[in-house]
């Protein structure tokens, strides 16, 4: 099956390199087709009884910093390989904005890894693939 709008969401874990790698195939595989790749982030939020505590600017610096330096990989990597791209990063909860972005841009395909990066949602068995498999009205490729 071949795609021409490929849309890869990437967040630097072991998985998503290997979505992106696979999504290179794809996209060699049909000339003509492009790479739209999505880096969604957030920045940490903490609630302390029903209000919502400050977080220091410097932290959220940092996490800006850490996206825009996963971005800098994947544009890296993708240049290498000679494929037609785009990279974005956008802030927000990723499974919402991976399925908003790929209906607003009008996707062919979703490419994702099965497991992100950090703690807690490495224990949720993929919990942003799993949300983009459940939701998205196009095809899935998750990538293990």
């Amino acid at each position: 099956m071949l795609f021409s709008k490929i849309l890869l969401a990437y967040d630097g874990s072991k998985a998503s390199n290997k979505a992106l790698d696979r999504a290179i195939e794809l996209a060699q595989a049909t000339p003509g087709s492009i790479i739209e790749v999505i880096h969604a982030f957030d920045f940490p939020r903490v609630f302390i009884g029903e209000g919502l505590a400050p977080i220091p600017a410097s932290v959220n610096k940092d996490y800006y910093d850490l996206a825009e330096q996963t971005v800098e990989e994947a544009k890296k990597k993708l240049s290498e390989s000679g494929v037609d791209f785009h990279v974005k990063m956008v802030q927000g909860a990723p499974a919402e904005t991976i399925l908003k972005y790929a209906k607003d841009h009008e996707s062919d395909v979703i490419v994702i890894g099965s497991r992100g990066l950090g703690g807690i949602r490495e224990f949720v068995l993929g919990s942003v693939s799993h949300n983009v498999v459940q939701h998205a009205r196009i095809p899935v490729l998750v990538i293990k």
